[in-house]
């Protein structure tokens, strides 16, 4: 590999950002540390978010003495901050994010690795499967097509560049660090921030398009696999209605101009939807009930996504006269 690597540097880094999620944290490092790339060449960062360093300590010291491991506990809060913090203590050229609630199959980081040598300098990210790691049951009520919500990805089975309008997903995705230099790094008015009264994403997404827009590609490894923790607490219609809600705050932060300017569209589908809905369920109540048809739920989500693009813009009604 090239990107200007130091005669014994590692030849990737694994990142893991953290927030009180002590319960699931260590088997996420216990995977990263059973890859199967040699030792010595890939390194582990741990960068702990949490608000208490003293707590932090405790939990870090079972890994003091694990080779290649580094613990830093990170007082300012949010993860992109946190995965800024991790590419610039990194000491390989490549970093690859795994989130705490995820497990990273044996080969993860030696085909993230080999990704990067086949495709040569031009690409710069590269993001690999995502499966579910259900907490719970699957819902009925929850289709194919958004199951992305819950950071599922498969883009079939084939190592190859994305085409346009495909996305890798933060829990598992890689980048040269001289890329994420040059792009700006991840902004920090993006991702979230603490606990999960905030769910602020989309800052891996803006910053794969910066990199693209310098000439950057993507690709994708399907073998570079991950396990993702889907938390119970997810699995519900209120739950993916936040999602779908903080989705469009968080592409609304990313291009306003092109979330303000579909912005009359959006509202006429709200007012479609609801016409769809019982009399007396066209309010904001029709947003909310739940629903058992998992088109019908996709229909909702969709709804209450363009109700808060809608209304970021500013809504302009008049009556008839």
């Amino acid at each position: 590999m090239t990107d200007g690597v130091v005669s014994g540097a590692p030849r990737v880094t694994a990142a893991i950002c953290t927030y009180e999620r002590y319960d699931l944290l260590p088997g996420a490092i216990e995977s990263v540390l059973a890859q199967s790339l040699p030792p010595g060449s890939f390194e582990l960062i741990v960068v702990d978010n949490s608000p208490d360093p003293a707590r932090s300590a405790r939990e870090a010291a079972p890994f003091a003495d694990r080779p290649g491991v580094t613990w830093r506990h990170e007082a300012r809060p949010g993860l992109s901050n946190a995965r800024n913090v991790a590419a610039r203590h990194a000491r390989a050229p490549i970093i690859a994010y795994l989130d705490d609630d995820a497990r990273a199959d044996p080969v993860w980081l030696q085909n993230v690795a080999g990704c990067f040598d086949q495709f040569g300098e031009a690409v710069s990210v590269v993001g690999g499967r995502i499966r579910p790691w259900w907490g719970a049951p699957r819902p009925a009520w929850l289709p194919d097509e958004m199951l992305g919500e819950v950071t599922v990805v498969d883009l079939g089975p084939k190592r190859r560049l994305l085409a346009d309008g495909e996305w890798v997903a933060g829990a598992n995705i890689a980048f040269r660090i001289a890329a994420l230099r040059n792009a700006g790094w991840f902004d920090t008015s993006l991702g979230r921030t603490g606990g999960g009264a905030s769910l602020l994403s989309a800052e891996e997404t803006a910053l794969t398009e910066r990199i693209k827009a310098l000439g950057g590609l993507v690709a994708y490894d399907p073998l570079a696999a991950v396990d993702h923790w889907v938390d119970p607490g997810r699995l519900t219609q209120r739950w993916f209605r936040r999602r779908a809600a903080w989705q469009a705050v968080s592409e609304y932060l990313r291009d306003p101009k092109a979330q303000f300017d579909r912005s009359d569209d959006a509202w006429a589908a709200v007012k479609g939807y609801l016409l769809t809905q019982n009399p007396a369920d066209r309010t904001m109540r029709g947003l909310a009930l739940h629903k058992d048809d998992a088109a019908d739920f996709r229909w909702q989500a969709g709804a209450v996504y363009n109700a808060v693009i809608a209304l970021l813009a500013g809504l302009d009604e008049q009556d008839d006269v």
